[in-house]
């Protein structure tokens, strides 16, 4: 027992030689804070988006549509603002930022001076209930829009693919008839755009039938958003296409023009798909 308490003696003497300086002096013990967590792994909201922003300020509303990209909770993107009087429809704005479980933030690169941070939330409730849907809110600081504010909700548009038909009415009020087929590209462009290929028959005697060629925005064949331009090259001219996805995705509705051929014309065309659109 003395033994014991011998060693137990020496121990609470180096606890406290170890809590004392050289000097006298208090030794201060710096404790360090537990670290944090790390982000979440959110849901997946790479892909085709379009977005419809409210100012709260009395903006004109704004359509703003591109790509998402996402590896592991990092996210970036390529959008194009159409309606706003502040930006440039046909300027590229870049977007990075994180996603934490459903949470999803953005800040954009700086347009005319212009930077847009987005927050909100991304989830499974749109439309038909397979699509990543978007509620937040946006601010604007700098430039011409500095101060503005607003609501924003969006929609990834899914794929669209398989086949097609279309009824084309040119400007005489007369129709004609065609099918078709076509495929999304997976990877978006530099642009926030996705490329399109694809066929087409025409039931016309000016051409018979078309190939659907690869583009990037502003340059047909492409899908932003819900807006879907075609190019489609055929033995006797080339068929411009400029239409919008319908919310319910059933059909495609625009104009077209041709030229380069003996058949120029202008006319609108309504699309519609004869299998669903790949999801």
């Amino acid at each position: 027992m003395k033994h014991l308490s011998h060693a137990l003696w020496l121990l609470s003497a180096l606890l406290v030689l170890c809590g004392c300086g050289g000097g006298g002096g208090k030794t201060s013990v710096a404790l360090s804070s537990p670290p944090s967590d790390p982000p979440a792994q959110g849901l997946n909201a790479a892909g085709n988006w379009q977005f419809s922003a409210t100012s709260t300020g009395g903006k004109p509303p704004t359509t703003i549509a591109g790509s998402i990209t996402q590896s592991g909770v990092s996210v970036s993107g390529a959008v194009h603002l159409d309606g706003s009087n502040c930006f440039d429809h046909m300027s590229t704005i870049g977007l990075t930022g994180t996603v934490n479980g459903s949470d999803i933030s953005f800040t954009s690169t700086s347009s005319d001076g212009q930077v847009i941070t987005f927050t909100g939330t991304i989830g499974n409730d749109a439309v038909n209930g397979t699509d990543s849907a978007f509620n937040g809110t946006y601010t604007i600081k700098g430039g011409c829009a500095n101060g503005d504010q607003g609501s924003v909700t969006g929609i990834r548009v899914p794929f669209i693919g398989n086949t097609w038909n279309g009824t084309f009415t040119t400007s005489k009020q007369e129709t004609f008839d065609a099918t078709g087929s076509e495929a999304e590209s997976s990877t978006p462009s530099p642009a926030g755009s996705f490329g399109i290929t694809g066929t087409a028959t025409f039931g016309l005697s000016c051409f018979s039938s078309g190939t659907i060629t690869p583009g990037t925005f502003p340059s047909a064949s492409f899908i932003i958003g819900t807006s879907v331009a075609l190019g489609i090259v055929t033995d006797n001219g080339t068929i411009t296409f400029l239409g919008t996805l319908n919310p319910d995705r059933s059909e495609i509705r625009g104009a077209y023009s041709v030229v380069g051929g003996t058949c120029d014309d202008t006319g609108t065309a309504v699309l519609t798909v004869s299998s669903p659109w790949d999801y």
